[in-house]
């Protein structure tokens, strides 16, 4: 068992990432195959000397094996180029995801308020409709007058009252649009820059300790379907967690709101174990590449959820304003209160 730990120390020194490991490999099992492929070249050309009909044949031999080792290494190549382009496209999905994630909250809330734009716009022409509708009923006697006297002032006075209502509004609907747009990108920008700046993704080699961090050794192992287990059990926690929710009695609606309110923060910890185990598996475990950026899309999508979370707490509060205001600020003490008897 010590020499096989020193071995592993061994190679782990001299390839600490697993990409390096798997480079290592490949060019290994590489060298191997040309090793072979010119130990077999060696004996042709040992065959051509000969000479003969045998000879010929061999030059024959040694000339398609040249031309074999060229394909080979152009195959080598174009694969190698092919691998890195996919690699190259997995981590640019995982980081336009990552942003998109981060930049949900600021786009929800653009699209919201595009929203309540419109709807004003819209209750702003209704207005001008009603007020446009009786002028236009006085409009039905100054038209023909107005025809007659050749005053277009008196002609149609409901019409380009409403008109000119409906304009301004689509004007000020503009301007509202075009700020909350100008918001939208000014946070988009600052979340690239930020994201620049301290970028958060899953590469070659995850950032470790500098020290091994102790765990906890009180923790007993289990075997699990014929699998040793050292104590890390998501499922049992989550398990858990699911039976406490269905268990769940409240004392009141104060302590539901006090458990929205900490959604978010518990989220977070959840959308960082995904964070943790995704670098513990490109950096420690013995997992490919590909499953460490499945974790990391689960930990990107856990942010997705954590950003919903934080808009439940206020729309919590603003749904039942007048419920938490009777809890939070009482008239005349809570026994007061309580003489509503609802």
């Amino acid at each position: 068992m010590r020499q096989v730990r020193d071995l592993r120390a061994r190679q782990h020194k001299a390839a600490p990432t697993r990409a390096q490991q798997r480079a290592k490999t490949s060019e290994a099992r590489r060298r191997l195959a040309d090793a072979h492929r010119s130990a077999a070249a060696d004996r042709r050309l040992t065959k051509a000397a000969g000479g003969g009909r045998g000879g010929a044949l061999g030059k024959v031999r040694a000339g398609l094996g040249r031309l074999r080792d060229a394909a080979v290494k152009k195959a080598r190549s174009v694969r190698g180029q092919r691998t890195e382009a996919a690699m190259n496209g997995h981590r640019k999905s995982a980081e336009m995801k990552r942003l998109a994630a981060r930049k949900a909250p600021a786009r929800r809330a653009a699209r919201a308020a595009l929203w309540r734009s419109a709807v004003r716009t819209h209750a702003r022409r209704l207005l001008a409709g009603l007020l446009a509708a009786p002028i236009g009923l006085l409009g039905m006697v100054t038209t023909p007058l107005g025809r007659k006297l050749g005053w277009a002032w008196l002609q149609h006075p409901g019409r380009r009252l409403y008109r000119r209502l409906a304009a301004i509004a689509q004007q000020h609907r503009t301007r509202r649009d075009t700020a909350i747009r100008d918001r939208l990108a000014a946070a988009e920008a600052a979340i690239d820059a930020e994201d620049t700046a301290t970028p958060d993704v899953v590469g070659d080699r995850a950032e470790r300790p500098a020290g091994r961090v102790p765990g906890n050794s009180s923790t007993p192992a289990t075997t699990y379907e014929g699998v040793h287990v050292s104590g890390f059990r998501f499922e049992e926690a989550a398990a858990e967690m699911e039976a406490a929710a269905q268990s769940y009695e409240p004392d009141g609606c104060m302590e539901i709101l006090a458990m929205v309110e900490g959604l978010p923060a518990a989220l977070t910890c959840i959308a960082n174990v995904m964070k943790i185990l995704a670098e513990r598996a490109d950096a420690e475990f013995a997992l490919e590449k590909e499953v460490a950026g499945g974790l990391n899309d689960i930990y990107t999508a856990m942010l997705g959820t954590v950003a919903v979370a934080e808009d439940l707490g206020p729309l919590f509060r603003n749904v039942h304003a007048q419920d938490i205001a009777r809890h939070e600020t009482p008239r005349n003490g809570h026994e007061a209160e309580k003489g509503w008897n609802v």
